[in-house]
């Protein structure tokens, strides 16, 4: 137990230092744990670490895609469906079809084995590609078709792999069968989402949102996960549309006492988690050194430069079809939604890195099939994984910046910020014009005098004045803005330090 707790207490020390030198270097933390956690596998004589798969399918995948679906805006995830939808079903299924091809005609695996390699190492991870698109300042429809993207596919990818190794276990497989139960899991996901809304909606004790208004802690991703997996549908999806349900609600739904430090508080948590997941995935390196003896370096390396390419390449593929094929097909879409320059498909295809999900469904594979006798090429399925994570993550990653700006897509999306917070102002002022509104009607109804009402109205005036001067793009009254917010924190932070100072005196 105490060398359990010394190696958290050291991970979570590499953690903190290395996010700290990836902000000073400007590349994804992502990345660097996972390089720090391949270097310190190689060092003698440190404890070996096992990723268990039932932890993060269940522990460490709902907090992430809960708080991810929570942060997204409802209203662009429903605009952006229909790519969203092409990317996390149709991009991942046409990926573990075009890798189960390149490996059985290539490298002579089996069918059943190439499609469980293909749903492995066919969903994309979010957490590296959003980190940079976010800093190179993207389109925001980019920005939220690649995170809508990553909060789905990991569904799609799992129920694909189930069925590649229950095929491989069984020695058949049947496409009829699978299509089947792959439409029923989707729509069992979706209808436990709708169960979720309710649960969450009702305002009687069942309601699981009415037991937790005072705790930042929320309940919702793993309930919905695992009476998904126990109803035999999709826990993601479930976890999903909870998510996404609780960000279009959560204003209505969730007290500003328990938003504030729950924001926070999840915050904390899914940095700590994919921090410690990618640094854990760089440290399975050594437990994949002993599988590495059983194959030659050619062998390996023509393996893993072949589906490197298919992985990579199949994105390529299906974007530019998928992006421009349907506008083609339909006019009313292409009407309401014009052709994007080939720019944005280019990068989101690019952006297509892997990560957690992949490694977790690797490790889960199991040992032995009905028979009992060994899974086949079960060591060359988790090298190839570990290796396609590696080659995505640290190449397409690091030059990912560089590839937007060549682009030329690198901060094209300040416009639209510029945009936004124009909106943001006007929505500022009609809110401040409310509450002056809703003064005058309590000053009516309860007979309230000038010396309560008249600091508060005073109070409401000056935030109008502030709003119209920082909306107004002049660059004095910008100026001015920004010292009365200086000067204000000033001012606040000599208050802490006096009833500070004052505590620690006794005083």
């Amino acid at each position: 137990m105490t060398e359990t707790f010394q190696i958290l207490i050291l991970l979570l020390a590499v953690i903190s230092l290395v996010g700290v030198i990836a902000k000073r270097l400007q590349i994804p933390a992502a990345v660097l744990l996972v390089i720090t956690g391949v270097g310190l596998a190689l060092i003698p004589g440190l404890p070996s670490l096992q990723l268990a798969p039932d932890l993060v399918l269940l522990l460490v995948l709902p907090p992430i895609i809960y708080w991810d679906a929570v942060k997204m805006s409802w209203k662009e995830f429903r605009f952006n469906l229909r790519p969203i939808a092409l990317l996390a079903i149709g991009c991942v299924v046409f990926t573990t079809v075009a890798v189960a091809a390149a490996t059985h005609f290539l490298l002579g695996f089996p069918w059943a084995v190439g499609f469980v390699l293909g749903a492995i190492i066919s969903p994309p991870d979010s957490v590296a590609p959003l980190a940079i698109a976010r800093r190179m300042q993207l389109p925001r429809r980019l920005l939220v078709i690649l995170e809508g993207e990553g909060l789905a596919n990991d569904a799609t990818a799992l129920v694909l792999y189930r069925f590649a190794v229950m095929a491989v276990s069984a020695g058949s497989f049947s496409f009829v069968t699978a299509a089947g139960s792959f439409v029923a899991i989707v729509a069992g996901g979706g209808h436990l989402g709708n169960w979720r809304r309710l649960a969450l909606a009702s305002p009687a004790p069942l309601g699981p949102r009415s037991r937790h208004r005072d705790h930042a802690l929320d309940p919702d991703a793993v309930h919905g996960l695992l009476a998904a997996e126990q109803l035999g549908g999709s826990g993601v999806l479930a976890t999903l549309a909870a998510g996404l349900y609780v960000s279009w609600n959560g204003l209505r739904l969730i007290p500003a006492a328990t938003r504030l430090p729950g924001s926070v508080f999840w915050d904390f948590l899914t940095y700590l988690i994919e921090g410690m997941v990618f640094l854990i995935t760089g440290l399975q390196a050594r437990t994949l050194i002993p599988s590495i003896r059983h194959y030659s370096l050619a062998e390996l390396t023509l393996a893993a430069i072949v589906v490197c390419a298919v992985v990579i390449l199949a994105r390529f593929v299906w974007m530019y079809p998928a992006t421009y094929l349907p506008r083609w097909l339909f006019p009313a879409l292409r009407r309401n939604d014009p052709y994007p320059p080939w720019q944005h498909p280019f990068l989101t295809a690019f952006a297509g890195i892997r990560g957690i999900v992949s490694l977790a469904a690797a490790l889960a594979i199991p040992f032995t099939v009905a028979d009992g006798s060994p899974f086949p090429d079960r060591d060359l399925i988790l090298i190839l994984t570990f290796t396609v994570i590696f080659v995505t993550l640290v190449g397409e990653g690091l030059t990912l910046p560089a590839v937007t700006r060549v682009l030329g897509l690198a901060n094209a999306g300040r416009r639209e910020r510029q945009a936004e917070r124009e909106e943001e102002f006007k929505v500022r002022r009609r809110a401040v014009e409310a509450a002056i509104e809703r003064l005058e009607s309590l000053t009516e109804s309860r007979k309230l005098g000038e010396p309560v009402v008249g600091p508060i109205l005073a109070h409401l005036r000056n935030r109008l004045k502030d709003v119209d001067h920082r909306k107004d793009g002049d660059e004095h009254h910008r100026k001015v803005a920004e010292l009365s917010d200086d000067i204000e924190l000033s001012l606040i932070e000599a208050e802490r330090d006096l009833v500070n100072d004052l505590y620690r005196a006794g005083d």
